[in-house]
């Protein structure tokens, strides 16, 4: 145990070396400019991207775009809406969306900085808020986003509830934006959680799950801390009004953003045919 121990935290220290500062003026307008229709066709045709209700974002100003999580650690629902807001918003508006450390650090996702990603941390959200930026989060975090695919049309944000005291404390909307097909993209079958407790992965990586899917190129993929090649899954998200949380109990208003979310999600999964071809 103490080997295996000792292995982990050497690897952690070298995760945690490539995680690059956060730094919100990586985001390069010229670089989404150039490659946005690109990318944006790809995933149109790929995953047959729906992103619906863009019109009920603020057209300017900060706002807190709030969404549930799905496809393991590539996460295509995220590229697939950063896409389409950048289409539809125009690459000057600032936009940054938060991900977790080790997504950051894998190889070949450099580019995700200059679509504006940085680390998910309390200081990078503020931050966003303060210059103005539309600000993407996931409250539901790695807990959500390696849910079981049978789980794929539950709303799962394990109880937390900072993304209510944000909102609150900036005064700025929140806009939920709720995804189906991430999911299907591999088969996820355990998040792992008590063998990411047994292996000190928390403690090491903040991770607080070591999921077990079956997804390409690997098979069998514990951790999917090296990514994998998504399924093309059909991707439908929608964006729904702005609500209102400010002076509401943060409990009140979990239960009312979640409960809204739980409601868009499960019209979403009853238009849905077949898994992957939605």
């Amino acid at each position: 145990m103490r080997r295996s121990t000792r292995l982990i935290g050497a690897i952690a220290e070298q995760a945690q070396g490539r995680v690059p500062k956060a730094d919100l003026d990586e985001r390069d307008p010229d670089y989404i400019r150039e490659t946005l229709p690109g990318l944006w066709m790809l995933a149109s045709l790929y995953f047959r991207a729906d992103v619906r209700g863009l019109q009920h974002i603020p057209e300017e100003g900060p706002v807190l775009l709030v969404g549930n999580h799905s496809g393991g650690n590539l996460t295509p629902d995220t590229h697939v809406f950063t896409l389409a807001f950048s289409t539809y918003f125009g690459v000057e508006r600032r936009f940054h969306q938060l991900a977790h450390n080790l997504v950051l650090s894998m190889p070949g996702l450099g580019s995700l900085r200059k679509y504006g990603t940085v680390a998910a941390t309390p200081e990078n959200a503020e931050r966003a808020l303060d210059v103005g930026a539309a600000l993407l989060v996931y409250p539901g975090g790695d807990y959500e986003v390696h849910r079981p695919s049978w789980e794929s049309a539950r709303i799962d944000f394990g109880g937390r509830k900072g993304f209510i005291r944000l909102a609150q404390q900036k005064g700025v909307p929140l806009v939920p934006v709720v995804g189906i097909g991430g999911q299907e993209t591999a088969l996820f079958l355990t998040r792992g959680e008590r063998l990411a407790k047994l292996l000190g992965l928390d403690r090491m990586f903040r991770l607080k799950v070591l999921p077990i899917s079956l997804a390409l190129p690997w098979g069998i993929n514990v951790g999917d801390m090296l990514g994998h090649i998504p399924l093309p899954a059909k991707l439908t998200m929608q964006v729904l009004e702005p609500i209102d949380v400010s002076g509401m109990d943060v409990d009140e208003a979990y239960e009312l953003v979640t409960g809204e979310m739980q409601k868009t999600l499960t019209g979403l999964a009853e238009e849905r045919g077949l898994p992957l071809l939605g």
